[in-house]
């Protein structure tokens, strides 16, 4: 997969004859300590919930690290500071769609002292988990929060994305297996979800959580003995802001016009940067909360999670490559392309005016300029009358 260094530390690599999968107390044992270690009622969160929690101060690390084995002390020092922090680990568990994957969660809080009290300071939760492509449990909130106009590609053809306040990457399929199901990622997230907060266009904050991701990424991997890692993730594009939009090339898509009746959609942003996985439009009419966005994905397996709208999502569309649903709020449309499958996608946010056919007036004219712009060829959507 395109991003990965296929040269293997031997250390990494156990022996031919040691099982699949660990036992979980062998598991426990080799990943879950940290800078100083808390291990009372280890035994009894082992054989309870599978969480396993302890506190770190400021003490280099020593032996393995958090989230499972992989959060080195620089890491913990970017995203917490000098603050002393708690940790609460789910022990990876197997898929239950049976593959290799294992799932799972660790969530780390810092706490910072006022006036001689301790209180919270930050929270940092990091999944591990199989994107649902056959319900569509994962088409509306998953991408929301991870697909969204704030962020920026992690680069050097990793898959993934960052901004202040998430930040995610596909696993590679030859590690988890799964066929055609939808991504496993590693995502993790800070702050409430949906809010614009400043912090989202932090560069320090960005490139903390695109570093955590990717060291996440590859402790996996190492877990699952799969071959090759991820490099550390470059420079992210610096976020691009609120801008005034191009009615004639609207979200700087060359030859998407925006009709006389949807020019009240005046300011546009965009996930910065080309060639990441997604890219994502959001405009407004106010500069503020983002009244419609506009999607396209071209990471074969993300574009998995749209299944259920692309099938059940509303009346069908047709197109020269490809096939799709409508309805009032969203429009989604796949197309094959020589890369791979592709996923356009139209969505209003909010009400946009007295007309609340959004979806049906932008999708086949956005389709159009964006296969366009990603060398799909000509794609010519056809919606049905009425």
């Amino acid at each position: 997969m395109a991003g990965i260094d296929e040269n293997e530390n031997e250390n990494d690599v156990e022996n031919d004859n040691a099982p699949a999968r660990r036992s979980r107390l062998g598991r426990l044992l080799r990943n879950r300590t940290a800078r100083t270690a808390t291990v009372a009622g280890l035994i009894g969160a082992l054989l309870g919930a599978g969480i396993v929690a302890w506190q770190t101060d400021t003490l280099p690390l020593v032996g393995p690290r958090p989230c499972w084995d992989s959060l080195d002390d620089s890491a913990m020092t970017a995203l917490f500071a000098d603050r002393r922090t708690e940790v609460e680990e789910q022990i990876l568990r197997p898929d239950p769609q049976g593959d290799r994957l294992m799932y799972g969660s660790c969530r780390i809080t810092s706490y910072r002292t006022d006036d001689g009290d301790e209180r919270a300071a930050r929270q940092v939760t990091v999944h591990v988990r199989r994107l649902d492509s056959l319900f569509g449990t994962d088409s509306h909130k998953w991408p929301a929060e991870f697909l969204a106009a704030n962020m920026a590609p992690l680069g050097d053809d990793l898959p993934g994305m960052a901004s202040g306040a998430r930040a995610w990457i596909a696993l590679p399929q030859s590690c988890t297996g799964g066929g055609d199901s939808g991504p496993a990622v590693i995502d993790a997230g800070q702050g409430q979800a949906g809010l614009d907060l400043d912090s989202a266009y932090d560069p320090g904050e960005r490139a903390a959580l695109a570093r955590t991701v990717v060291a996440v990424a590859n402790g996996v991997m190492r877990d699952f003995d799969c071959s090759g890692s991820y490099p550390a993730p470059g420079e992210l594009a610096e976020p691009v802001d609120w801008e005034d939009a191009d009615p004639r090339a609207f979200c700087g898509i060359k030859g998407f016009a925006l009709p006389a009746h949807r020019k009240v959609l005046t300011t546009t942003r965009t996930v910065a940067g080309d060639g990441g996985p997604a890219r994502v439009c959001e405009a407004s009419y106010d500069r503020g909360r983002a009244s419609a966005r506009f999607t396209t994905v071209v990471e074969p397996l993300t574009a998995n999670i749209f299944s259920g709208d692309l099938l059940h999502g509303g009346p069908r569309i047709k197109g020269t490559k490809g096939y799709g649903t409508f309805n009032a709020t969203r429009a989604v449309y796949r197309a094959s392309c020589q890369s791979g499958p592709v996923v356009f996608m139209v969505e209003r946010l909010k009400n946009t005016g007295p007309v609340s056919s959004l979806t049906r007036d932008l999708l086949p004219a956005y389709v159009a300029a964006e296969a366009r712009r990603i060398g799909c060829g000509p794609e010519k959507v056809t919606l049905p009358k009425g």
